[in-house]
């Protein structure tokens, strides 16, 4: 089965991009991207982004996943999750779910 997933931005229209235009942009080095997921910790969040992952790992090389849960729903991420993701990630996919 080939699914297709397309990650928007909240704030912004989507864009039109043809599959594997995006990682042709970002000149995706061999070894992968290093992943990361924040999860808001909302009911199924982890669920949506283990789909995410799943979606993004088979269009683009993936060399980790480092994947973080906030602690509480209404209150931000830590600054050391943060930090966490910053030093161990290239790009990080947040996701609510009810």
């Amino acid at each position: 089965m080939n699914r297709r997933i397309t990650l928007v931005a909240p704030d912004a229209p989507a864009p039109m991009h043809t599959p594997g235009a995006l990682a042709a942009q970002r000149k995706i080095e061999k070894r992968g991207i290093r992943l990361g997921v924040l999860d808001n910790s909302k009911g199924n969040a982890d669920h949506l982004l283990a789909m995410i992952v799943e979606g993004v790992r088979a269009e683009v090389p993936v060399a980790s996943v480092v994947s973080l849960r906030k602690l509480h729903v209404t209150f931000p991420a830590a600054k050391e999750t943060l930090n966490q993701l910053a030093a161990e990630a290239d790009f990080v996919v947040s996701a609510m779910a009810d």
